[in-house]
């Protein structure tokens, strides 16, 4: 549900009831993952999507019956079958879909993970997906540091195992799912006292959305082809940056649409400032200058993905050159050169566009070939890094 934190913030202060479902799980070729979410409000107003259009009327009805009657649901949506009218995924996979009210307690603390949310601030919010009935949608919101706010209704060891595992997930930037024992979810409840917790035989699935700052690319050389990937970038969620040893070239009038102009040598810039394991570093320069003593820094930092511009050639020659400077085979394996995936791309934004396909198909293991005839599957698990 975070996905739609904006505008579902602006409807927690304006005082309307909505209820949210939210992707849990999928399984085979289904268009949402987990985390994806559809809102209602009271007057049946409706934003996001939790399938593409196969069962969002169903899930729709889910939302307004538990608006009515202020409890959670765990709904599983299969195949849809020979009878055109069946609810389900005409494209053969399953999603889990839980339901929940913002509204009680738990609401409370759904809002506040809202609104920590649309201020882009780091946290995770956890809420049971699997479980006792009166367990559906109990929320905890966990900080960066451990802290939190909330409760899943267990004991206190629950709460402390769920922040545990979520705050992993959150340094991680990822969303998922975590299955807790029945040792560490049943138990006295922390409210009610003995005898008041909750059994739960076959343990809890806890649902973990993760809210991080959007990932970083930069962008080394300020030339024409770097302005169309900046324009690609920000309209995959990238936090941009644009950086040039030149200041004539390296202006806020040319990349209008980066978060950051830099002027600065490129290594020196990279040594001073943050990458992590999302980081896309996009080197569009092609002179050895800057190339050899960037790409050297660069291949021994935390990045998902670095790439570099030139001909095989150049690449040819980099390679030699980065080797003479001591950069290992093990990091020079990590290098994408010539950067982009084969589209016969001419133009800046068809190259533009070449990039970005290669930093997707890093992120989501493609392979970069046509699907038509393939027989690859269409959708798949992050294997490198996630943007939330």
């Amino acid at each position: 549900m975070l996905d739609l934190a904006e505008e579902l913030h602006r409807w927690a202060e304006e005082g309307r009831e909505f209820a949210v479902a939210t992707v849990v799980a999928v399984g085979g070729s289904a268009p949402r993952g987990p985390g994806a979410a559809l809102a209602v409000d009271r007057a049946g107003t409706v934003i996001g999507s939790v399938s593409g259009g196969c069962v969002e009327g169903a899930v729709y009805e889910l939302c307004q019956e538990s608006l009515r009657t202020g409890k959670g649901v765990l709904e599983r949506f299969g195949y849809s079958d020979e009878d055109a009218f069946a609810v389900g995924l005409t494209c053969g996979g399953t999603i889990e879909v839980l339901v929940t009210p913002v509204a009680g307690q738990a609401g409370a603390v759904l809002v506040r993970a809202l609104s920590a949310a649309a201020r882009n601030e780091p946290a995770a919010l956890v809420r049971v997906a699997r479980g006792p009935a009166a367990l559906l949608g109990r929320a905890l919101l966990v900080r960066p540091d451990g802290t939190y706010e909330g409760g899943l209704g267990g004991r206190p060891e629950l709460d402390r195992t769920a922040a545990a595992e979520a705050r992993a997930l959150l340094e991680a930037g990822h969303t998922g799912t975590v299955d807790v024992s029945a040792s560490e979810a049943g138990g006295e409840s922390p409210r009610t006292g003995s005898g008041g917790g909750f059994h739960c035989p076959g343990g809890l699935t806890l649902l973990v959305e993760s809210n991080v700052p959007p990932p970083r690319m930069i962008v080394f050389g300020a030339i024409d082809f770097a302005a169309a990937l900046v324009r690609a970038g920000k309209f995959l969620g990238y936090r941009v940056t644009v950086c040039d040893a030149r200041p004539v070239f390296a202006t806020r009038a040319r990349f209008p649409d980066a978060d950051e102009v830099v002027v600065d040598w490129p290594h020196r810039y990279l040594r001073r400032t943050g990458t992590d394991a999302r980081t896309v570093l996009c080197v569009l320069t092609h002179d050895a200058k800057f190339d050899v003593p960037l790409l050297k820094e660069a291949l021994r930092r935390p990045a998902a993905f670095v790439g570099a511009m030139g001909s095989r050639r150049t690449h040819e020659d980099r390679n030699r050159r980065l080797r003479a400077e001591g950069v290992t085979e093990r990091e020079l394996a990590r290098l994408r050169s010539p950067i982009g995936l084969d589209l016969g791309a001419r133009t800046p934004e068809e190259t533009a566009l070449s990039i970005v396909a290669e930093v997707v198909a890093a992120r989501r293991g493609g392979t970069g070939v046509p699907l038509t005839g393939s027989g690859t599957p269409i959708h798949r698990e992050s294997i490198i890094f996630s943007t939330r």
